[in-house]
């Protein structure tokens, strides 16, 4: 069995009972006996059982994100309108329950980090789905303020019971506004001569920053373990 395949079938197997025992062993051995992947093999994708899962669940998700939005056509929409398709692409994609759960594992302390990778995971996803091509450190602010956006508008989602799920809906619509608003208020900084002379000086050092030129060094980016 291929790796590729052997790692799908435990993933869809975990869903099955990441909603009664979280991410976590007992999860893991189910979704071993239930897929039919070989334990050996199954303990080779994910070292430590639940925790990998769930990283494997999330960068899973925002692979198929990406797949979707390459098959739409976003060629009418403004900008900040693809922006909020990608991130409602993300969310109807995700199994709620899952998420929740993953939500849960990655407040405790010891897999924070994680947890704020894996955000930052899906920012870039984004990004880079939507043909960002910024490479200073504008990559970075892009991504940052995504990411805010993005967990602010997970953790509505989650406690959202409105129709439609119109409220995450509007909710998000006014989070990616308020991002419009600072970039534009970042443009006529610009624009001013005074603002000029700030960028160019103390402000002028961010201009040295620029994105990562390899995979391996995106911050808080998820490669699949072997």
């Amino acid at each position: 069995m291929e790796h590729s395949e052997a790692r799908d079938r435990l993933i869809e197997a975990a869903l099955d009972n990441v909603a009664f025992d979280g991410w976590s062993e007992a999860t893991f051995r189910l979704a071993v006996a239930d897929s039919g992947v070989d334990p050996a093999l199954a303990r080779v994708l994910f070292p430590r059982g639940g925790p990998d899962l769930a990283l494997a669940y999330h960068a899973a998700g925002d692979r198929a994100m990406a797949r979707a939005l390459a098959a739409e056509d976003l060629a009418a929409l403004r900008f900040r309108d693809r922006v909020a398709r990608a991130v409602w692409l993300r969310l109807d994609l995700a199994d709620r329950e899952a998420v929740r759960r993953g939500m849960a594992l990655f407040s405790l302390p010891q897999h924070a980090a994680e947890g704020a990778r894996a955000l930052w995971g899906t920012a870039d996803a984004i990004w880079t789905a939507l043909g960002d091509s910024s490479d200073d450190v504008n990559w970075y602010t892009k991504r940052a303020t995504l990411s805010a956006v993005y967990g602010a508008t997970v953790l509505f989602w989650l406690g959202d019971d409105s129709t439609g799920q119109e409220a995450t809906r509007d909710f998000l619509g006014r989070r990616i506004d308020e991002v419009m608003r600072f970039e534009k208020t970042k443009a006529a900084i610009r624009a001013n001569p005074l603002g000029r002379v700030l960028m160019a000086g103390p402000f002028g050092l961010m201009a040295r920053i620029r994105a990562p030129t390899s995979p391996d060094d995106l911050p808080g980016r998820m490669s699949d373990r072997p």
